[in-house]
């Protein structure tokens, strides 16, 4: 479960404790961010990650309002919308790494509700036969990669592991 927060309604652990407090900072968190909020049948094996999450018929994309936790109830609204939605959970999964929450309700157990923080998108930028300068400076290496045709200069900081782990993959 690495990367993934647990908490589950009744543990008795200590550490479900914590777990609900970052838990509860990462909704609160999401205050004005564009969410997508998706709910699906749990499959009979349980893991969720067999799931299709792709944008589906009844899937929202919105931003998100007011996002809150009062005991252990989500809370939240929808743009231009007065109705205050929630749910009760038994157990919330936080994906750190993807930025998703999994909730288990209570009054359905065969349901998990995803709330995701919109994907992250990169942009590409493709330089091709870069003039490039390397310097170290301290214990890192820096290297820039300046393109000037499209007048574009990438600064690249590597520590020393990042720099150990770039020269054992060139050949």
């Amino acid at each position: 479960m690495e990367g993934k927060i647990l908490w589950q309604q009744g543990n008795s652990k200590p550490e479900n404790l914590n777990n609900f407090a970052v838990i509860s900072q990462w909704w609160s968190s999401l205050a004005n961010k564009q969410v997508m909020l998706a709910q699906r049948m749990i499959p009979q094996t349980g893991d969720v990650d067999e799931l299709d999450w792709d944008l589906q018929r009844f899937d929202e994309v919105f931003e998100i309002k007011n996002p809150e936790i009062r005991g252990i109830t989500l809370y939240w609204q929808k743009p231009d919308s007065p109705q205050v939605r929630n749910t009760t959970p038994h157990q919330l999964v936080l994906d750190t790494r993807q930025q998703q929450l999994y909730i288990f309700p209570q009054s359905q157990k065969q349901l998990v509700i995803r709330v995701a923080l919109r994907g992250i998108t990169y942009e590409t930028i493709e330089v091709k036969n870069p003039h490039w300068l390397y310097r170290r400076v301290g214990e890192n290496h820096i290297l820039t990669l300046r393109d000037n045709q499209q007048q574009l200069e990438v600064k690249i900081t590597l520590n020393p592991n990042s720099f150990s782990q770039l020269k054992e993959q060139l050949p």
